[in-house]
């Protein structure tokens, strides 16, 4: 989920009533039969990311502990939910004549442009322009970050889309497959990232998806593993979130990046979910 449109973001609602309204949503959630998409599930998650978009002061770090198993949960769920829709309509879009053309079909693919605009952005200005070879870690059956890239802002660059669901890699494959120039470039490879290790070396830039690593146990090994491996001054952008938003994906602290240069921290206060981090690899 890049990011979800909301004309007026406030920010009057209280901690207690946001995460009262975030349990109730939670509890729903988990009565369902299935986290397919439908008219249900649709509504429910919609409704969490009205709740958790506006700006809030909520520490995410001080909630009670039956709250952060909530709040964990809520990621698990989302994220099942969010691949799920994903696969949809990767399946979905594979089957007209031009996919690749079809994409705003998506109903958050404007939202996905939004974030691919503002990591481009990030990266050039901290000197990363057209870089060679790009890994993107997490990439889903719907890889739309890594075809907005690709075709809008990286025209020449060679993309490795890495993912654990093979699945998710075959519907992908099956959307590339329609684009001979696209194909030629954008590779999918079914592999955790734990297994791949001197490969990391020889991308310029690496992205890490939000879902990728599940808490920060999980976040903090990933990031030594791919810090061990990657190659020394390349970049590392991952996507992290702030606040309410942490409802909906793990948050990445600075003092996960251990070992890396952070060159950027970047938190929207807009409809855009993810906050990016871009970091470096030092080169001594």
């Amino acid at each position: 989920m890049a990011s979800f449109h909301e004309s007026t973001l406030k920010t009057d609602v209280s901690a207690e009533l946001l995460i009262a309204h975030i349990v109730q949503i939670h509890t729903s959630v988990c009565k369902l039969e299935s986290l397919r998409p439908s008219k249900q599930v649709n509504t429910l998650f919609t409704h969490l990311v009205k709740l958790c978009i506006p700006s809030s002061s909520i520490d995410i770090t001080a909630l009670p502990e039956e709250t952060q198993l909530i709040r964990q949960s809520l990621i698990t769920l989302c994220g099942k939910a969010e691949g799920l829709l994903e696969l949809e309509f990767s399946t979905f879009l594979s089957k007209l004549p031009q996919p690749l053309n079809n994409l705003n079909l998506f109903p958050y693919y404007g939202n996905y442009v939004k974030l691919a605009n503002l990591e481009y952005k990030i990266l050039s200005d901290n000197g990363v322009v057209q870089p060679k070879k790009v890994a993107f870690i997490g990439s889903g059956p719907l890889p739309l970050s890594t075809l907005i890239l690709a075709t809008h802002h990286m025209k020449s660059t060679c993309f490795d889309n890495f993912d654990i669901d093979e699945s998710a890699n075959a519907a992908a494959r099956q959307l590339v497959a329609s684009d001979n120039e696209l194909q030629r470039r954008v590779k999918f490879h079914t592999q955790d990232v734990m297994e791949v290790r001197d490969k990391l070396g020889e991308y310029d830039c690496i992205f890490l998806a939000a879902l990728v690593g599940m808490n920060k146990v999980e976040k903090v090994k990933i990031l030594g593993h791919v810090r061990k491996y990657m190659k020394k001054g390349g970049t590392l952008l991952v996507r992290s979130v702030k606040g309410a938003r942490a409802f909906l994906y793990p948050v990445v602290e600075e003092e996960a990046l251990l070992g890396f240069e952070v060159l950027t921290i970047y938190h929207p206060t807009n409809e855009v979910i993810n906050s990016i981090i871009l970091a470096r690899k030092p080169v001594v």
